[in-house]
Order: structure tokens, then sequence, then C-alpha cells
């Protein structure tokens, strides 16, 4: 006779339900068609002839699935042979495609540019620029992919734009400010990308780990119009960053080079652009919802645009439970809290913040509100869908009676931990670690918190 899941257990189902839903392999492989005749991707129908070539390139941390997503749903058809490509993807993404190169452009778990990138960039650059008009470039974009698709603007260099990357992240800058600083010293963010392509057409297949889903920040649009001015990123650096002298010379130089941006594409009349959103944050909380209410939960959502700072995220999500465990709220119990989103961690608060990452700031921040609360059948999951939360091996955090009980027990205070952003070890030492690995996909967060 099995044993009855656990509280924690169903939490798990629930988050990695959501998850599949937006796995990248079979998102693209279920969004292209291809006949004798034409290739049809997302509704939108190419004429095909002997002679056109099919050019993959992109950028991000679902790049890999993606890859081969394009690969799968082409074997056997007139354009497999007429396939290659280049996509750059973290170190731990890196397999062995037939036709299309995935390229190491960062290490696991550190999200900012690096050589590798920067030469990856490169590749990809000369490569779109190196076809026909009646060639096709398909481009797989997904979260991650401004710091996998680095290609500064001269005088700017990697190290230049390492520290301005640095410098805001460091400062709680939002994934909208830093990436329109990212753009305007960029020679492939903000449209450049299918500026530099001269084939017929272009289309870009997107997951979005960006609340709202706009696509000119989901890695910084590298195919989509920049609406962003060198005004507004100076403005964005004047604003965060407390010493304009801690931002390199280079990009003040390049802000005041006035780069206007273009009221459109500099692409011919022939030369179509398609840019269309696969995936979403949306899309998992729909999964996870489905899972729960077939394990008999009910259902409140808070939907998948929470933004804010993760630790009141955190105090948030503990008051909910709270109330549902008094019976106070909106719906019946068993209740299914689920949340979606990418909140910030404030990183200007220490001086020397400790090892952690948003997700696990979340589950520390609840810990922290229940702390002194006599509940029971209560859990908190709070999870990057990327498999990644910081520069940690951890996805995330999770809080269930018996971890809150460890961490009495190791005299773990919640507070002192949240004051020096050190959320890893105090999780690490009460198994409250979410760890899945890299996942091939990336659309923000997913939150499940049960109430029994």
């Amino acid at each position: 006779m099995s044993e009855t899941p656990s509280i924690s257990e169903h939490a798990l189902q629930i988050w990695h339900a959501g998850v599949r839903a937006v796995d990248s392999e079979a998102l693209v492989r279920n969004a292209i068609q291809v006949t004798v005749n034409e290739l049809t991707i997302c509704g939108h129908s190419i004429p095909l002839h002997d002679q056109k070539k099919l050019l993959v390139v992109g950028a991000g941390k679902a790049g890999s699935g993606m890859a081969a997503g394009v690969e799968a749903a082409l074997k056997g058809s007139i354009l497999e042979k007429q396939l290659f490509g280049w996509v750059n993807v973290p170190a731990d993404c890196v397999r062995s495609l037939e036709r299309i190169h995935l390229h190491a452009a960062r290490p696991a778990s550190l999200n900012e540019p690096t050589a590798e990138g920067v030469f990856g960039s490169k590749q990809i650059l000369q490569q779109v620029s190196n076809l026909s008009p009646d060639d096709i470039c398909l481009v797989l974009i997904s979260g991650g992919g401004s710091a996998l698709l680095p290609a500064p603007l001269p005088p700017v260099t990697l190290e230049d734009k390492q520290a301005v990357t640095r410098l805001l992240m460091s400062s709680g800058a939002s994934i909208q400010e830093l990436n329109c600083v990212r753009k305007q010293i960029s020679e492939v963010k903000g449209g450049r990308l299918a500026e530099a392509a001269t084939c017929g057409t272009l289309i870009a297949l997107v997951i979005s780990d960006v609340v709202g889903d706009p696509l000119e920040f989901i890695a910084s649009g590298p195919t989509v119009v920049d609406s962003s001015t060198p005004d507004e990123a100076a403005e964005v650096l004047k604003r965060l960053v407390k010493d304009p002298q801690q931002v390199p010379a280079t990009v003040w130089e390049v802000l005041e080079n006035n780069r206007k941006p273009s009221s459109e594409l500099k692409k011919s009349d022939q030369t179509t652009i398609i840019n269309q959103i696969i995936g979403s944050n949306a899309t998992a909380l729909e999964a996870a919802k489905q899972t729960a209410l077939e394990l008999g939960y009910e259902i409140y959502s808070m939907g998948s645009e929470n933004e804010g700072i993760a630790a009141e995220i955190g105090v948030e999500l503990a008051e909910v439970c709270l109330e549902f465990y008094a019976g106070r709220g909106p719906i019946m119990k068993p209740a299914c809290v689920l949340s979606g989103g990418e909140p910030i961690v404030d990183l200007s608060s220490t001086q020397n913040p400790g090892k952690g990452g948003r997700n696990q700031e979340v589950v520390l921040a609840a810990m922290q509100r229940l702390w002194n609360e006599e509940i029971s059948n209560v859990c908190i999951l709070s999870g990057g869908t990327d498999g990644e939360d910081g520069p940690t091996d951890a996805a995330g955090g999770i809080l269930d009676t018996a971890i809150l009980q460890q961490a009495h027990t190791l005299q773990l205070d919640p507070d002192v931990f949240l004051k020096e952003h050190n959320s890893y070890p105090c999780l690490a030492a009460c198994n409250g670690l979410l760890k899945t690995g890299a996942t091939q996909t990336n659309v923000m967060d997913l939150r499940v918190a049960l109430v029994q």
C-alpha cells in the first residue's frame, strides 16, 4: 500500500507540471510544420524551393531545447539538409546536435557577459550577414539571452560591459532598466541583430521571461525595434549608480554620441521580420493550476505579473497562507496559491551580501514571518523555471513544517540571514533548497503555496 504524498511532494508535483508545460523543445517542435512546398512557423507560411537555406541562430537558457526542437521538426524534410546554425547557451546546456552548433557562452550560474559570449555573438553576426535574399533565418530567443549574446559597441569593451552589468544588478535594477542600458551599448541588441541579417525572411521564436511579455525587453530585443534612447539609459545609470565615475568612460561616450533609435528596422521592402512568443509564465501557471485541481486543491491565483522586492513577496505569501490556515481566505481548504513573475533582491542594503537568489530569499522571508506561528500542513515553494537562482546551484527554496522545525532546532535565525541576503546557507542547513539542474526553459519564477 503506497503512502499518501506529503504536502511538499504535492507542491513539487504542481511546480514541475508548470515547468514541463514550457518545455522548450516541445514548444518549438509544435510551432513548426514543413511540407514539400512550404514551411509554416506559428501560422506564417513560407514557400520553399531547392536552393533555400535555413539558418538558426539565437541565445538563451532555453536555447539548447529550442534548437533540438527545430531539428526534430525538420527531421526527414526537404529542409533538413539545408539547416545549419549557431546558438549561444550556458555551458551546462551544451549537447551534441546534428545540424546546429551549441556554443558555451558562459559558465553555469554566472549570469553575465563573457569573452566566450562575445566570440559566439560575432559568429552569429557574421552568419546572419552572409545570407542571400532567398534564405530564411530563424532566431531562437529566451531568458538569459542578454548575457549570452554580448557584442559591446566600440569603444565599449567586454570589461566595461561587465562592470556596468554588475553595478546595475547590485543596485537593484529591474530587468527593464538593465536592458535599457545594455541595448544602447550593443551591436546586436535593440533590433540590431535583425538589421544585420541579409535574408528574405527572419522569424524569431521567443520564450518570455519578462513580466507582461514585452518583446523589446526579452533578451534585450535583438530582433525588435528599440524604443529606448541614450538619454533614458543615461538617466538609469545616474539614478541607480551613486558614483558616476564607477561607470566606465566609454559607456558615457557611447551614450553621448547620439545613437538615436530607428523608427523601424533598416531592412529592404523584400525582408519580412516576424516576432512570435511561444511560451510564457502564464503558460506555466495554467498547467500548475490544472495539476493542483487534479490533486483536489481549490485555486487562488495571484497571476503572472508579480514584481517588487523578493523578501516582501515572501512575507505576502506567508500572510496569505495564514489567512487560509485560519479559514479566512476567499476559497476553502485544501488551498493552492499560485504566483508568477520575477521580484528583485536589492543588494545595496549591505556591503557584503552573502550567497543566494531571489527565490531563496522569498522562502527565507516566509520562514521569518512564520517563525513564531504554531502551524502545520503549510508549504511554500519558490523556484526559477530555468533551474537557476542567483549565482547558486539551486533553483530556489521550499518551506514546510519539517524544514521550519529543523531551522528552529539548529537555531538558524532567518532575520540574521535576511539582513545579509545570505539565504543559501540557511536553507541548505535545514534541507530547504530546491535543486533541479538546468531545465532547458526560462519563463521567470513560479511559486506554489499549499494549505491543507
